[in-house]
């Protein structure tokens, strides 16, 4: 727990196609910040058509204005989960205290407008580098990641993971995630409900 002289920063990634404002990464920053938290959700370039570079800059400057925080959080999702991936495996990339990456897209996604970001470097060292908590929450019925991101990144990466229920697809808009009380209580109280 914080006490009052420490501070606590969050970093939110949406991704391709970004997140509307019935997104539970809008709705989540909005409640960070009622509380008092500080936040940081930018809205990355190019997201219709992204290019991993671009995106990369943006994730190392949006770090760094996190640096001067005790604890720093990063909720990644989609195409988020993988532009942290490519960050780990960066040279002198920038570490965070927890990390919580929600329903990754599966090499079937893979089409032109995000061919930069695949593959996806499965490399579970540098992701434990790059933070010192991380949870990945998925479904087994995801559509933008067929393969099951359970198996596919949980696995091989060794991290701790979440399968909530089919119904949740790809924890998006569509599948019902405008609010989402669990990621809010993962942010605050770094449990998380199944």
């Amino acid at each position: 727990m914080l006490t009052q002289q420490q501070s606590r920063g969050f970093l939110i990634v949406h991704g391709w196609h970004g997140s509307g404002q019935n997104h539970w990464q809008t709705w989540l920053a909005n409640r960070l910040a009622a509380a008092g938290e500080y936040v940081r959700y930018p809205v990355l370039p190019d997201f219709d058509a992204p290019r991993l570079d671009e995106w990369l800059a943006t994730l190392r400057l949006e770090l760094s204005l996190l640096a001067d925080q005790e604890e720093r959080v990063v909720v990644c999702h989609s195409l988020g989960v993988l532009l942290w991936l490519h960050h780990a495996v960066a040279p002198a990339s920038v570490s965070v205290d927890r990390l919580l990456l929600v329903a990754p897209p599966g090499p079937a996604l893979c089409v032109p407008e995000v061919a930069s970001f695949f593959p996806p470097p499965l490399d579970g060292t540098a992701l434990k580098r790059s933070a010192a908590e991380i949870r990945l929450v998925c479904t087994d019925n995801d559509p933008c990641c067929p393969e099951r991101a359970a198996l596919f990144y949980g696995r091989p990466l060794d991290i701790e993971t979440d399968i909530i229920a089919p119904e949740a697809q790809h924890i998006n808009e569509a599948a019902g995630y405008g609010p989402w009380p669990g990621v809010e209580q993962w942010c605050l109280t770094n449990t998380f409900p199944m």
